[in-house]
């Protein structure tokens, strides 16, 4: 083990497994290899949440339930999350994950079932103060063009997987071809996300990478 490892390992030692029933959809997630947000990916996102104290969240890709869930634990009580998903099979395990949790009460969640590309269209303009984004990798250059009409001056945008489990510092012809289409959109959003004018992002090493992008005019 190298000494990233360790300080990763020293991290993720500090950071509280999810307790009921929530704990046991992520460790039916990982088990079945369904891709959920890592340890320190979610510590960020629940900070993030709380400095932000969001009242209207849009989640893009919401896999089997448990990043909106667990985003809605901390947001405040009349806050609303709509999550998109176009994998039928994750928009079923989803609903029954919502209902595991929440039963018969209101859960505060909107799930969508389509081509995030396509029903973002059909959002309100200027209604989201949060975004968080983790869907097809190749898409996030797509997804953000639509984004700019739906969120507000003043929303962050919090993108996970940027570093492509650091296959993205490669070199195009060094990749794998089946992986370079992925690994040359994301290294496009990349440069856009850190030279468009109407965003201040950093881009941050936790766990797969994480881009944290604040908007700030449109």
């Amino acid at each position: 083990m190298n000494s990233l490892e360790r300080v990763s390992s020293f991290i993720k030692s500090y950071i509280p497994d999810d307790e009921g029933i929530l704990g046991e959809i992520y460790t039916e997630a990982v088990a079945c290899g369904v891709p959920v947000m890592r340890p320190e990916t979610r510590e960020l996102l629940k900070t993030q949440l709380l400095l932000k104290n969001c009242v209207n969240v849009l989640e893009i890709g919401t896999a089997v339930g448990y990043s909106a869930m667990f985003m809605k634990k901390y947001l405040p009580e009349n806050a609303h999350i709509t999550t998109l998903e176009i994998n039928p099979e994750r928009v079923a395990d989803a609903r029954r994950n919502f209902a595991r949790v929440y039963g018969d009460k209101d859960s505060g969640i909107t799930l969508l079932e389509g081509d995030a590309y396509e029903l973002i269209k059909t959002l309100p303009a200027d209604s989201f103060d949060f975004v968080f984004m983790d869907a097809a990798k190749a898409q996030y250059m797509s997804y953000l063009t639509e984004l700019y009409r739906v969120v507000k001056v003043g929303a962050l945008i919090f993108t996970d997987n940027v570093l492509q489990e650091g296959e993205i510092l490669e070199s195009h012809f060094t990749v794998n071809k089946r992986n370079r289409t992925i690994h040359d959109r994301m290294r496009e959003f990349l440069r856009y996300i850190t030279t468009d004018e109407r965003l201040e992002s950093s881009i941050l090493s936790v766990a797969d990478g994480v881009a944290l992008s604040l908007v700030v005019r449109k």
